[in-house]
């Protein structure tokens, strides 16, 4: 057997017109004692990374995420009515004042970062978690999230599979924090100091100075704490290439914001609404109509840095039309692609054929179809037996 997504009833098919006596259970049993059925090492990789290992992952290699919820920005922001941040932290060293027996991997905090985000829907969560890590100089070996829907699906208690191609490309472990867990006092400190910066926010405070004033406030909380010592991180490889979809107008001074900057656009699109869409492994954006033609192509800014892009590519008329996201590094399964059988499997059929002198022969279950499970036996005339 050389195709490890062959079912067993194809396979069981092809060995009863070669002879094979046997039941279907019993052929099943002896494909899996002899393990003949060879491993998909794609699929197997990511059901490591929905499942993960038995034991317990240490606490010093975990990186903790956070979502807090941002009510009704600042409409100067660009995020609409509803934003969220996302909060990334490592454990520093020892227990954290006020940590109980099960507080795990929520200790002292040592390392901090925090990225704003439109929602948690996935293209915006993997932009936020790859902000984070980037802040906070590479990732751990495991992340711990929430019972969030776009990371954890409640129905099977596993990881989702969109998040599961996530982690496999940063490859890392995903664990889901558990209601009961208890959250030590700097955690909670954290939580309570981030909502009163954002409840002290005076009205229409642009990006900037919003970051400003959160800079500030983790250099308190930083002082504080007296710890900066946080377990050595892996590098980052390059981001993971989801595609980031954002609805946005064009405002009075021919302006879209996006992501803390302003990219310009002509005059007559003034009051417009356009899309924007960034892929995250690219260094530029495009603005698109809600039809989904291109009207202009920028360079991408930094993050939060208030600048204004002027510069563009105009008169782009192709539509963006882009299949799911895959990293390029890798492989792709191949579940769903035909696989005849190979010269030497057809070799071993002939030669199993000649063995017991047999000619394909078909059930009869109908003419010239060849059923997928035995046939159920035959009852006698009279209607007794079992």
């Amino acid at each position: 057997m050389e195709d490890p997504h062959l079912a067993a009833t194809v396979l069981f098919d092809e060995v009863v017109e070669l002879g094979y006596e046997g039941g279907y259970s019993t052929f099943t049993g002896a494909l899996r004692r002899h393990q003949a059925r060879p491993r998909c090492r794609q699929c197997h990789n990511l059901a490591v990374a929905a499942s993960g290992p038995s034991a317990p992952v240490p606490a010093e290699g975990t990186v903790e995420f956070d979502w807090l919820r941002l009510p009704d920005p600042p409409p100067s922001w660009g995020y609409g009515h509803r934003a969220g941040l996302l909060v990334g932290s490592l454990p520093g060293p020892g227990p954290g004042p006020g940590a109980g027996a099960g507080a795990g991997a929520g200790g002292r905090i040592g390392r901090w970062a925090v990225a704003l985000a439109e929602d948690q829907e996935l293209p915006h969560l993997v932009e936020a978690v790859d902000t984070v890590l980037r802040r906070l100089g590479g990732t751990a070996e495991c992340w711990r999230f929430g019972r969030t829907p776009t990371v954890w699906c409640s129905r099977t208690d596993r990881v989702t599979p969109e998040f599961r191609q996530v982690a496999e490309h940063y490859g890392v472990r995903v664990e889901c924090r558990l209601s009961t867990d208890q959250r030590s006092s700097t955690r909670r400190t954290l939580d309570e100091a981030i909502r009163s910066w954002w409840r002290g926010l005076p009205d229409g405070t642009s990006l900037r100075n919003a970051w400003d004033g959160l800079d500030r406030c983790a250099a308190r909380l930083d002082a504080r704490w007296g710890s900066t010592g946080t377990p050595a991180l892996r590098k980052l490889p390059t981001p993971y290439p989801v595609r980031v979809r954002a609805r946005r107008t064009v405002t009075a001074q021919g302006l879209v914001p996006f992501r803390g900057n302003f990219y310009a656009l002509p005059e007559h699109l003034v009051d417009a609404p356009v899309e924007v869409r960034r892929r995250l492994d690219q260094s530029h954006l495009s603005i698109a109509t809600p039809a989904g033609a291109v009207i202009a192509r920028c360079p991408l800014a930094p993050a939060e840095a208030g600048l204004t892009v002027v510069e563009h590519s105009r008169a782009i008329t192709v539509l963006e039309r882009h299949p799911a996201p895959v990293p390029a590094d890798a492989p792709l399964c191949r579940r769903n692609t035909p696989r005849p059988p190979s010269p030497r499997a057809l070799a071993e059929a002939d030669a199993l054929r000649a063995r017991f002198a047999l000619q394909p022969t078909h059930r009869p279950d109908g003419e010239g179809a060849t059923p997928r499970v035995p046939a159920p036996r035959a009852r006698p005339a009279d209607g007794t037996g079992s």
